[in-house]
């Protein structure tokens, strides 16, 4: 097969009146290329100073595109150039002339053990602090814009919107999602909820109305986010437990036939708790398998416009319309497209107590949730929906996220400095969001359960990680991060502010380096 070689010209252009960045642009036009099918597996791109010169644009902006689309798994990187990734052959028909090649690892970071001066005798004295993840800093929340934004919002007459939520906050975050997620939909195909939980929720009602034999089966990522899982839980659904290794969920652990879930809850962008980002190739695996088996993915959008290298990461709905999934790229399988619902929340970016967040519904589903939303009512209030609207068109909400982006990453700094290098304790970081992970030894040394004791004696809250694993499975040998037993912290670092986080994480490393007898 003929590959594109890196040194021809790569049919891209830039325009500066876009509304999108440069390396934003670059990026797009590179997946969009490989989604068409007119760069390939294995095929080479031109050097980062090349293609920088090509466009006429600094070599930190093209550096910066290639970081994203291999963050993404569309491109792969090492001494021999910048290249589309192998693992994208299953979805190409293949030349026998070409080598498959190995797929690519993707790990998540955690800094080696290295040997540290012994903790003072005595723990450092001082306040209570709550270092639970899950809250983020609204103190910085109350801009300029921000109260310009309710003062219009207060100021107009207030008028009910539609069932669907206000239009123009739907408008405002269809450019939002285009803009930043690479996801392109129509306003109309939004619908305005009271935070992630409350859009699973009438998901759920939704199709609990059409399946009256029996309660739905929900697949669920192990270990997961615990407060969605207990949603279908508490509605006397069935769960079932898949697990996530160090790409994500794993397709192929998912039941098939009879024994197929209704739906899988996932979080592709940002797993939680391990942060793991799923890359292109697998994510066409499961929409491949979700098309074949007749099964809706639910998309937790949570936060992944926080990130702290590269751009957030297109949605999972982005690729769910993508030439990728016609019938002669992938190996032949027949596909139907729109089988992704993503659900979407400011509770991260801004503040939980908002209690507002938005539902991506594919075309099949969309008039059967807009129904049942006529009828239940919409819980957000219209001054709410008009406030963030107005935000969203001042572009508060990107300067914010952007200007949060700064505090977290400094403050996830402090973490790394704090615990990175604890002997016995595996400090793992993500790539976004607003927690971080502590691994400790288990049998033979610091327990989960004693080191959450010492945490609280010393004034520091936590939460474990064994809360994160679903009850209804064990934990299979082939666990993430070589785990066979879930021992561990989950650490959020995103509420308290440095000075308190920097106290915090003093009194969490004095405990940690303890002797475990």
């Amino acid at each position: 097969m003929a590959q594109y070689s890196g040194d021809k010209y790569l049919p891209l252009s830039l325009s500066r009146g876009t509304g999108l960045s440069l390396h934003t642009q670059i990026a797009e036009q590179i997946r969009s290329l490989i989604v068409s099918g007119r760069l390939r597996a294995g095929d080479h791109l031109p050097s980062s100073r090349t293609l920088a010169h090509q466009l006429e644009v600094s070599r930190g902006t093209v550096v910066f595109a290639y970081e994203q689309l291999t963050g993404e798994g569309y491109l792969s990187s090492n001494r021999g150039g910048t290249r589309v990734s192998r693992t994208l052959l299953a979805h190409w028909p293949q030349d026998p002339a070409q080598p498959s090649g190995a797929g690519q690892e993707y790990l998540i970071p955690g800094p080696a053990s290295v040997q540290v001066q012994q903790p003072e005798t005595s723990p450092p004295q001082g306040n209570f602090f709550d270092l639970r993840p899950g809250q983020p800093d609204t103190s910085l929340l109350a801009s300029a814009s921000w109260r310009a934004a309710w003062r219009t919002a207060v100021a107009a007459p207030l008028s009910s919107h539609p069932p669907a939520g206000s239009l123009a906050l739907r408008s405002e975050l269809a450019e939002h999602l285009r803009l930043i997620r690479a996801t392109y939909r129509d306003p109309e195909e939004l619908l305005i909820t009271a935070g992630a939980r409350e859009g699973f929720r009438l998901l759920l009602t939704a199709l609990r109305a059409r399946q009256r034999k029996r309660p739905l089966r929900v697949a669920v990522e192990n270990p997961g986010y615990p407060n969605l899982r207990k949603i279908p839980q508490t509605f006397g659904h069935q769960i079932i437990p898949i697990p996530v290794d160090s790409c994500g969920l794993i397709p192929d652990c998912l039941p098939v036939g009879k024994d197929r879930p209704d739906l899988v809850l996932l979080a592709p962008n940002h797993q939680y708790p391990l942060g793991t980002s799923m890359p292109v190739s697998r994510r066409l695996d499961l929409l491949a398998w979700s098309a074949e088996q007749q099964v809706l993915l639910v998309e937790d959008d949570y936060d992944s416009e926080l990130r702290y290298r590269g751009d957030p990461l297109p949605t999972l709905a982005a690729l769910d319309r993508s030439p990728l999934l016609s019938s002669q790229l992938v190996s032949g399988r027949q596909s139907q497209q729109g089988r992704v619902l993503t659900l979407g929340s400011f509770s991260k970016l801004l503040a939980p107590g908002l209690k507002l967040g938005y539902l991506l519904a594919p075309p099949q589903l969309a008039q059967e949730l807009l129904d049942l939303r006529d009828t239940l009512g919409n819980p957000v209030p219209c001054l709410v929906q008009d406030a963030l609207a107005h935000f969203l068109a001042r572009g508060g909400l990107r300067s914010h996220t952007a200007r949060m982006s700064r505090v977290y990453r400094r403050r996830r700094e402090l973490v790394r400095e704090a615990l990175g290098q604890i002997p016995g304790v595996k400090l793992v970081l993500m790539e976004g969001g607003l927690h971080a992970m502590l691994i400790l030894p288990g049998q033979g040394g610091l327990t989960e359960t004693c080191a959450l004791e010492r945490a609280r004696e010393v004034g520091v809250v936590l939460a474990p990680l064994s809360d994160y694993w679903s009850q209804e499975s064990e934990l299979s040998p082939g666990s993430p991060l070589g785990l066979e037993h879930s021992q561990g912290l989950v650490l959020g670092f995103g509420a308290l502010k440095d000075q308190d986080l920097a106290l915090a994480l003093e009194r969490l490393r004095f405990i940690l380096m303890r002797p475990s007898a």
